[in-house]
């Protein structure tokens, strides 16, 4: 028996696993990751941080297992933050995460040439690669001219564990669209965006398919992770991309939802079509060759969740998970939150980029709870997704039913609110380590052990009990969705009036 080791780095945790060739989850450990912010709006993580976290949850899981039949090794990870490393393939930076804030002048910036950045990355500027690095090419100049390349978290781990130099460094397909600089179906960086922004080229890293080995375990990183020397390294997938495959997404009109940090919803399509119009969706290359994932996502959606159970409902703590009381005080509000509503930029406004948005309650009066607010959220966040179906159905593609994974899919309340708000049957995933399990089939497919990437992904992943939309409740919603259509365009001026009084050192 073939074993294959996944490792995902998320944004606030790291989860290794050991999958067999027949796709069982044989063991798994995880632990959580520290953000860092060392000023309001600044998000940021020590890569030897990130490193170290992969290396004991994989040591963990390994040792549950007869280590001497792992057979490849894959990572996931973030996607639209970067760091930089040097000559020698160590940490020149921190990790610059996508929940940072500072590079939102250099979006409005390449959003300038927004139509032709999304013709050939796949996706408009918001808090990626390329308006980051020209953010450190602008604000951090002397520490950019002591780095080699950047990376990704995954890209970082896999080259770390494969002794890779700084010259090696490389940046897979999966993940090149949120550079905005490159010419991604055609899987090279474009010298026409590149000239554009006279972004420097020199950091930019080669790009590599997803199930390329780009290295072996080295003795060194053998000893510190109890994988044995020489077990071959797939250059890996974003996390979103991993998950859509682990989760057996791979047929056109299939879409899934990754309720976790971020707020994702995201359809397979075999056709490379970037959204020009909209400056909403964004087109990746998936892992199946000739396959695209369009997805959107609301920065920090389900980070509000977290926040909300920390900063509003600390008291709840000691009777038990606060969420599913809170979950529970929402489903008795009511669908409307009792007319109130809550727009999700929590972390800055992605798709479409505006950065200067934030979040808000809009309705709230004295008549509310925490069970309305928490509501509110909830159904915020689906309001937006189905916003996001309208919009992939107007290109004439069609979501046939909607993958839920994530923290958020445990909520029978929300993927029956995402199911009656949007008009997609919503099913949870019967398997949710939906990364873990892309991980191992990009390994898999990396060293010959999978052939039929579709097929294979099929067949390990199934689904829990379906959430149908509910006619009755669908058409309570409409008034609801129709005033949360208003906000973006009547909130624009108060945002950027608060943005530019933080700016001016208001607060």
């Amino acid at each position: 028996m073939a074993l294959f080791v996944g490792c995902d780095l998320g944004t606030t945790g790291t989860k290794a696993g050991v999958v067999s060739d027949r796709g069982e989850i044989l063991s798994e450990a995880s632990e959580e990751v520290e953000l860092l912010h060392p000023r309001p709006g600044e998000v940021e993580q020590d890569f030897a941080d990130i490193e170290a976290s992969a290396h004991r949850t994989m040591r963990r899981a390994l040792a549950e297992v007869d280590s001497s039949e792992v057979a490849g090794v894959a990572f996931s990870g973030q996607m639209s933050g970067l760091g930089f490393v040097d000559a020698d393939h160590a940490p020149a930076t921190r990790y610059d995460s996508w929940l940072d804030q500072r590079c939102a002048p250099f979006i409005e910036l390449m959003n300038r040439h927004a139509r032709r950045v999304v013709e050939l990355s796949g996706c408009p500027p918001t808090y990626s690669h390329g308006p980051k690095l020209l953010w450190w090419q602008s604000e951090r100049p002397e520490e950019l001219a002591r780095t080699h390349c950047y990376v990704v978290p995954h890209t970082y781990v896999a080259g770390r564990l494969g002794g890779l130099s700084g010259d090696d460094a490389y940046l897979d397909l999966t993940c090149t669209g949120f550079s905005n600089l490159s010419d991604t179906v055609n899987g090279a960086w474009s010298d026409e965006l590149v000239g554009l922004f006279d972004a420097e080229k020199r950091v930019l890293p080669r790009i590599v398919p997803p199930t390329e080995v780009i290295g072996h375990v080295t003795a060194a990183a053998a000893e510190q992770t109890g994988l044995p020397t020489g077990v071959p390294i797939a250059a890996g997938a974003g996390d979103q991309i991993a998950a859509a495959l682990g989760a057996g997404v791979v047929t056109p009109g299939e879409a899934y939802d990754s309720a976790g940090t971020a707020s994702v919803f995201a359809v397979c399509t075999d056709d490379w079509r970037p959204d020009t119009a909209h400056q909403t969706l964004s087109l990746f290359p998936a892992v199946v060759p000739g396959l695209y994932i369009a997805l959107a996502f609301i920065n920090g959606g389900g980070f509000a969740l977290r926040w909300f159970r920390d900063e509003l409902a600390g008291d709840l703590a000691d009777g038990g998970d606060p969420l599913e009381q809170l979950n529970a005080m929402a489903a008795a509000a009511g669908p409307g939150a009792g007319g109130l509503l809550w727009f999700p930029s929590f972390q800055g406004g992605v798709l479409p980029p505006r950065p200067r948005e934030r979040s808000a309650w809009i309705g709230l009066t004295s008549g509310h709870d925490r069970g309305h607010m928490f509501r509110a959220i909830l159904e915020g966040i689906a309001f937006e997704y189905a916003e996001w179906v309208d919009l992939i159905r107007g290109t004439g593609q069609e979501v046939h039913d909607a993958r839920a994974l994530g923290g958020g899919a445990k909520s029978d309340l929300w993927n029956q609110i995402k199911a009656d708000v949007s008009g997609v049957t919503w099913h949870p995933t019967s398997r949710q380590e939906a990364a873990m399990l892309g991980n191992a089939l990009v390994a898999g497919a990396a060293t010959g052990y999978v052939d039929d990437l579709t097929g294979t992904a099929r067949a390990w992943q199934g689904a829990r009990e379906a959430f149908e939309p509910d006619a009755q409740r669908r058409a309570a919603y409409v008034p609801y969705r129709d005033a949360y259509a208003e906000l973006r365009e009547g909130l624009a001026g108060a945002f950027a009036k608060l943005s530019a009084a933080v700016e001016q050192g208001g607060g």
